[in-house]
């Protein structure tokens, strides 16, 4: 083989490597919370995995869940995490997250939550779904780091989570509250 040829090849592999590095390292990394809660004498386990990791110019993620009251409708986005809120304690989950990326958006026009209600996801079609089998579901949220007009995640010791909460025919219910904390790269 001829040394250019040779030097070309090389150099060749050695962007493809480095391209896929930079690859691999921007990829959202997931995590997953629990938590049990007992409502009416009836136990619910819940699990959320979500992006721990996101990109800072803002993305579309994919959030599941499973273990949720089917009966109680939740919201899927990305919150601020309330003052007194530790996302490893739920004894903590005393207020609802808020400010919230489009706020309760019930119209669907930000893609920055969604409604998850196995009565009502119909009035909503753009940003709304019934639960799967056992409480479960699998939606897509866009995030980004300004969440409100001066309010943005990692900054100002603004600290940030993709939440469930209860929707707003029970928005007070802090039961089905569940924090994945993100960090924006």
């Amino acid at each position: 083989m001829r040394p250019t040829a040779l030097l070309a090849r090389t150099a060749l592999v050695g962007l493809s490597t480095a391209a896929l590095t930079v690859g691999l390292a921007a990829s959202a990394s997931a995590a997953t919370v629990g938590r049990t809660v007992t409502e009416s004498g009836v136990t619910y386990n819940l699990s959320v995995t979500a992006p721990s990791t996101v990109a800072v110019a803002g993305e579309n993620v994919t959030v599941t869940g499973s273990g949720f009251n089917v009966a109680q409708g939740i919201y899927v986005g990305l919150c601020v995490i309330p003052d007194g809120v530790d996302p490893a304690d739920p004894a903590t989950f005393t207020n609802k997250p808020t400010p919230c990326l489009g706020g309760q958006d019930e119209a669907g026009t930000t893609g920055a939550s969604h409604w998850i209600n196995s009565d009502w996801y119909w009035l909503s079609p753009n940003n709304s779904s019934p639960y799967d089998d056992g409480g479960s579901f699998s939606v897509p949220i866009h995030v980004k780091p300004t969440v409100a007009s001066g309010v943005t995640c990692d900054q100002n010791g603004v600290k940030c989570a993709i939440v469930t909460r209860a929707d707003h025919y029970n928005t007070n219910n802090r039961n089905f509250d569940t924090y994945v904390p993100v960090t924006f790269q």
